[in-house]
């Protein structure tokens, strides 16, 4: 009875934990802008949720002057700058890469799901990236880079393979990246979900 009960306990923590977990993450994160940029404003002007509305005008702003000549050019300069500063030009670059890979995960022709053969009849899940990189790596063998994602962790491997060894999945980047992380458990068969 006792362990039927802690079963019951656990399912429904596992149940309720993604959505608490990305309920906490978004109320950590207003609270943070708003006890931040709290400060900054006299009280007789400030009102819940000034901080939020301040944090996504000034993001408006940014994008619409990003696209200056002046501001791109100091944007470069910064940009090299950091890339020459030891610890942080490590830490920095896989931030901006991670951004880019975001930026550039709309276009189609980035980030395509593919299964990979890496033996007899052995498939992994994993994601093209940027071609240009495999063809100068491996000139003339006709390589494209893979991204597999670890499961159930932050991380994974970028493989070079023959693309013949490739093969295009019929799925959209979200639910491929939801099945390579999880290790193929987030999808219910059709027969689980008729339960």
């Amino acid at each position: 009875m006792l362990n039927r009960f802690l079963i019951l306990i656990l399912k429904g923590l596992l149940t309720v934990l993604p959505l608490a977990l990305t309920l906490y993450f978004l109320y950590w994160l207003v609270t943070t802008v708003e006890v931040t940029l709290a400060a900054y404003f006299k009280s007789d002007y400030y009102f819940p949720g000034l901080g939020i509305v301040t944090t996504l005008l000034v993001l408006a702003a940014v994008g619409l002057v990003v696209n200056a000549y002046v501001v791109r050019v100091l944007l470069e300069y910064s940009n090299r700058f950091m890339e020459r500063l030891p610890f942080i030009k490590t830490l920095y670059g896989a931030i901006t890469d991670a951004v880019e890979l975001f930026k550039r995960s709309d276009q189609p022709s980035d980030r395509k799901p593919v299964s990979v053969e890496i033996g007899p009849n052995v498939h992994v899940i994993g994601f093209i990236t940027s071609t240009s990189v495999a063809d100068k790596l491996f000139p003339d063998q006709n390589k494209q880079p893979v991204y597999m994602p670890l499961s159930y962790q932050i991380g994974g491997y970028t493989i070079y393979v023959p693309a013949d060894k490739i093969q295009p999945l019929d799925i959209d980047v979200e639910t491929a990246m939801r099945i390579a992380v999880t290790g193929g458990s987030s999808m219910r068969s059709e027969k689980d979900s008729v339960k």
